[in-house]
């Protein structure tokens, strides 16, 4: 199974991604080990923060105020003194008056004395080192009473400071760099999607290319620089085509017109020679004759101008096209009926569309044994078809890539690569329908050219 190509958007997003979230995890080492390293700053935040919980259970009721901490509070604080560690926990007003304490010779220990103002943060180390053994305090307002929450904390049992380096993290490094980061990947999948729109434009525009406008070039208008010189690049290629093909065009028309010339002057010698040899070299070369016309026919075909198009009627070419062919057709000991049931205007080249036409009551013509009864149906709506009753078409020419139509005999089936060629040339659909011994019909579909 083939693999698709990848992503553009992909590729830069998954870059952008992978140096963001290595840059994020280098960020966040640094600001760890900036916290780790540095006792005195992660105790001073580890107390402010445990002291900021703490007042959250302080509620003022009537002037008086009251500590009521839920169950995990009250976990979390435990009066602990053993080899692990302890907490110990006061809270007083700036006055000195206790509103809860849960130790007593270790608050004179370790607290200010209750007649010391009240400072708006204190700290002092008990004893160095981690896991931290450290007192301090932190002065809060709680309803227009204020208030020092102390707290020690000896080996810290319950993991204070891990507690406090995750929070810091959390707070200034992950959330504001997850932001970040979902910007930065967010405005480069925008932007590299608005700088591959041109490209896209340009991909639209090569799909929309008309293939017989040998000066269609793929836009340039705000394409980015990077890009820019592939696309021109493209165009040069474009320009080289347009004029290889229309070199091609040329050389199979003057080709065809030089031997019609010298075909047209053996044939007018052989006509004086009585010798039934000459004939047969005759028919060779009419059938010689006819197959330059094809030739010829296809490369006008092939070198048509779009402003050659113009709104025109189906009835009005087939009838054009019945009128000019029938005297050919009845020298063949064949009929010719033309059925006009209606048909809108549509946007055409009218001698192509002749030229089509005529290939395919000529086929008939030469296709089926005498009596045969040849049907040219305009309509009704936007088809033309061309109808026999004859052998049907045994040997059904098949495409082939380099020579085009080849039909099982061998022979060029140049008459139906022709109309096939003007389909194409006018967006028409052709559809064959034919049985052996009871005929074949041709019908052209010509809807995508109707005018509006």
């Amino acid at each position: 199974m083939r693999s698709r190509n990848p992503s553009l958007i992909g590729i830069v997003s998954r870059r952008i991604v992978a140096f963001s979230l290595l840059a994020m995890a280098i960020q966040i080492g640094v600001v760890f080990a900036d916290y780790w390293f540095d006792d005195d700053k992660l105790s001073v935040l580890m107390l402010q923060q445990e002291t900021e919980k703490l007042i959250e259970y302080v509620h003022v009721r009537d002037g008086v105020a009251h500590y009521e901490p839920d169950r995990d509070a009250r976990e979390r604080y435990l009066d602990r003194s053993d080899d692990n560690g302890a907490i110990f926990l006061r809270i007083r007003t700036a006055s000195g008056e206790m509103i809860h304490s849960n130790c007593t010779a270790e608050c004179a220990q370790h607290f200010l004395p209750l007649n010391v103002d009240a400072p708006q943060f204190w700290k002092r180390l008990i004893a160095p080192g981690k896991p931290f053994s450290v007192a301090g305090g932190q002065t809060f307002e709680r309803g227009g009473l204020v208030v020092l929450v102390e707290l020690a904390i000896l080996n810290d049992p319950n993991g204070f400071m891990y507690g406090a380096l995750l929070h810091e993290m959390f707070d200034s490094m992950i959330v504001p760099m997850t932001l970040m980061f979902c910007l930065v990947v967010g405005a480069t999948i925008w932007s590299v999607r608005s700088a591959l729109r041109p490209v896209a434009m340009a991909a639209q525009a090569a799909d929309a290319l008309d293939p017989r406008d040998g000066n269609a070039r793929l836009p340039l208008t705000r394409m980015p620089q990077e890009i820019a010189p592939l696309v021109t690049a493209v165009n040069r290629m474009l320009a080289r085509v347009a004029d290889l093909i229309q070199s091609q065009k040329l050389f199979s028309s003057s080709i065809a017109h030089e031997i019609r010339t010298p075909v047209s002057i053996a044939k007018m010698e052989l006509s004086r020679i009585d010798d039934p040899r000459a004939r047969n070299a005759e028919r060779d070369l009419d059938a010689l004759t006819h197959i330059l016309e094809q030739l010829t026919s296809l490369a006008r075909a092939d070198a048509v101008d779009p402003s050659a198009y113009q709104r025109t009627s189906l009835s009005q070419i087939g009838a054009a096209v019945a009128e000019a062919i029938a005297p050919f057709v009845f020298d063949h000991d064949k009929s010719l009926e033309f059925v006009d049931e209606g048909t809108p205007t549509v946007t055409a080249i009218p001698a192509l569309v002749e030229n089509m036409l005529r290939n395919l009551i000529e086929n008939a013509v030469k296709h089926n044994p005498p009596g045969t009864r040849i049907v040219l149906t305009c309509g009704p709506g936007p088809v033309v078809s061309v109808e026999d009753d004859g052998k049907g078409m045994i040997d059904l020419p098949e495409h082939n890539e380099d020579l085009g139509f080849v039909k099982s005999s061998g022979q060029l089936g140049l008459g139906l690569k022709i109309v096939r060629r003007i389909s194409e040339l006018h967006q028409a659909t052709v559809a064959v329908d034919t049985t052996p011994g009871r005929g074949t019909r041709f019908s052209i579909d010509f809807s995508a050219a109707v005018s509006g």
